[in-house]
């Protein structure tokens, strides 16, 4: 069957020829002719979208804001959709109510069970930094990965991060450079977005997390709001990751 939808003729196959001889009732057994009836509108089946899984850990929100631009930008691409998790929580919730850590959002859950990650088919982390490297929920996340690392499930995957730092030289750029040794063991495909959001990566007319590892917001104190150019540039990472993984196309659920 081609793309188009005809069929190539056999080689081998002999031509049909129109009989001038009567029907006999003993050997001519009707064959039934094939249901070339148009389907309704809505009748065929869409092919199922590639998934990019969205994992973050978000403590004050600022993680999470860009999370959700991101996956603004992923569902923007024909074909491809991103799916919002965070991370479990390692800390007691008698220290978290003492540093004043807002209750999280219910329309977003928990990824409980590591195994979910082979199901991707592209995946971005997303955490604050802690002293230049990720925060400890995500890597106590990552260090539960040792089945998928043991047989290898995400290797060919495209994976890339997003960050938040609570200053210019607080780790938008080594908290990734930390980060991709996770990748590097699990033989995924790291996307940096590179210098691709254009003249806006430039500007240096006012404060501006993000590089070309990936999106950031500075916190700040806690009490700073992402600005309008962060989230653009979280928006853009969600599209340009989404079509990337777009050129492999063929979902990994269908895969065999």
């Amino acid at each position: 069957m081609g793309k188009g939808g005809g069929c190539v003729p056999s080689k081998k196959r002999k031509p049909l020829v129109v009989s001038d001889d009567p029907p006999n009732a003993d050997t001519d057994i009707p064959v039934p002719l094939p249901d070339t009836a148009i389907p309704e509108a809505g009748g065929f089946n869409s092919p199922p979208k590639l998934r990019i899984f969205i994992v973050f850990y978000s403590m004050y929100g600022h993680v999470e804001i860009l999370a959700r631009r991101i996956k603004l930008g992923v569902d923007s691409i024909d074909g491809v959709e991103g799916v919002l998790f965070r991370v479990p929580e390692t800390m007691v919730p008698e220290v978290l109510e003492q540093m004043k850590v807002p209750q999280k959002a219910d329309d977003v859950p928990v990824m409980s069970a590591v195994a979910q990650l082979a199901e991707a088919d592209g995946l971005l982390f997303g955490f604050p930094t802690r002293y230049g490297a990720m925060a400890a929920q995500m890597k106590a996340f990552f260090d539960s990965t040792g089945q998928l690392w043991r047989e290898q499930k995400l290797a060919g995957v495209p994976a890339g991060f997003f960050v938040s730092t609570g200053t210019q030289g607080g780790g938008q750029e080594t908290t990734v450079w930390t980060a991709i040794t996770q990748l590097a063991h699990h033989g995924m495909l790291y996307v940096p977005i590179g210098y691709t959001f254009g003249t806006e990566m430039f500007k240096l007319d006012s404060i501006r997390g993000g590089s070309p590892y990936g999106a950031g917001v500075f916190s700040g104190d806690g009490t700073r709001e992402p600005s309008e150019t962060e989230l653009a540039l979280a928006e853009h990472q969600g599209k340009y990751m989404a079509s990337i993984v777009k050129r492999f196309g063929r979902p990994r659920t269908l895969q065999t």
